[in-house]
């Protein structure tokens, strides 16, 4: 189905920006020069949800099984 594929393709553009928002969350927290080593909370936020986009992404690309009568 086409409409399904391109929210996939979503879901993977929005998986993307959810890991460089992670990544910069990263970089911000390790210059800071009171960070004590610990994963910043935001960060730990987005990459549950960028997780669950994955997740939602790799359901619409499933395979449908076969049928039920």
């Amino acid at each position: 189905n086409e409409k399904l594929d391109a929210i996939s393709d979503q879901l993977r553009t929005i998986s993307d920006d959810l890991a460089d928002i992670a990544i910069e969350a990263l970089r911000e927290a390790i210059d800071d020069k009171e960070f004590s080593g610990k994963r910043p909370e935001v960060e730990r936020r987005v990459t549950r949800a960028r997780r669950a986009v994955d997740k939602a992404a790799g359901i619409l690309n499933e395979s449908p099984g076969p049928s039920s009568p």
